[in-house]
């Protein structure tokens, strides 16, 4: 999906197996899909990347081709710590030690919770379009709930997400495509026709929740218990959309003082899809912040 000059992996961790691509020469970096997607969402930046970088971009657990661990009473499957580690073990399988990151939506707060985890193996890291998960959660309004409605109905237990995703995994999955992105977005077609066939999956569909039930419950622990005790370390960098929920929503920058200690950041053109609705301004903005010593 990527282009002839990324090479297809399966890399095992201690609780998945891990679907990815990597490509390209320089130092590492790792870039994290969001919902409802999978790696190929960095379909148009990872080749331009590739000039500068090396460029891996796996699949989460969970989602695309990497495996689907078994669902659990505290859903720890999937909470952000677990899906942080996987990273790690990756990236250390690809002998890198210490990588840059970048992450989109979900992907976003794996990286949070992997640069929070592991500060040694991050030297710098970005975030797009995601306010920290604690703070959106304790600022609950009539606003959010209404915009970020999924975050309520896919923690819904005893299967009612699942089954009724299930009646037409497409058609939501291209819903949520249309909702979030600013109008007249285009996405490429035969990204979209992958991201519906490794989301029409059930066992996709199940995961998905359970990585929404994950982030209202484990990963609200482990975020208080971090609160005001541990900041990300390593620079940084802060992108979201302009016509989107998160701009709209929250003074951006002032929300994540509170959670790292050197930072930048601002907005891009277009809705919450930053790396396919914009990739020219996303790529500019990564690579300024990227090639920093």
């Amino acid at each position: 999906m990527l282009g002839e000059a990324f090479r297809q992996q399966s890399i095992r961790t201690g609780g998945a197996r891990i679907a990815l691509e990597s490509g390209g020469e320089g130092p590492p970096l790792l870039l994290l899909h969001g919902y409802p997607q999978t790696h190929a969402m960095w379909h148009r930046l990872a080749p331009q990347l590739a000039r500068h970088f090396t460029v891996v971009c796996p699949d989460l657990r969970g989602y695309g081709d990497s495996s689907k661990p078994p669902g659990s009473a505290d859903h720890n499957n999937y909470s952000k710590r677990e899906m942080a580690r996987d990273m790690v073990e990756v990236m250390a399988a690809l002998g890198f030690e210490r990588f840059a990151l970048a992450g989109h939506d979900r992907g976003a707060r794996v990286a949070h919770r992997l640069a929070l985890d592991h500060p040694q193996r991050v030297s710098r890291v970005c975030v797009m379009d995601i306010a920290p998960t604690l703070h959106m959660f304790e600022h609950t309004d009539q606003a959010f709930a209404t915009g970020y409605y999924h975050w309520f109905f896919l923690i819904q237990p005893h299967g009612l997400p699942e089954r009724m995703i299930g009646a037409d995994p497409g058609w939501f999955l291209v819903e949520k495509l249309r909702r979030w992105a600013a109008p007249g977005a285009h996405f490429d077609e035969a990204a979209v026709a992958e991201y519906v066939r490794c989301f029409s999956q059930p066992e996709a569909i199940h995961a998905s929740c359970e990585d929404y039930r994950a982030a209202a419950g484990i990963d609200l622990e482990h975020d208080r218990a971090d609160f005001g005790r541990k900041r990300i370390a390593c620079p940084l960098l802060v992108l979201w959309g302009e016509r989107g929920f998160v701009n709209r929503s929250y003074d951006v920058l002032a929300v994540w003082q509170q959670y790292a200690t050197t930072m930048s950041g601002g907005t891009v053109p277009g809705g919450h899809f930053l790396p396919e609705e914009s990739p020219e301004a996303v790529l500019r903005h990564l690579l300024t912040f990227f090639r920093q010593a």
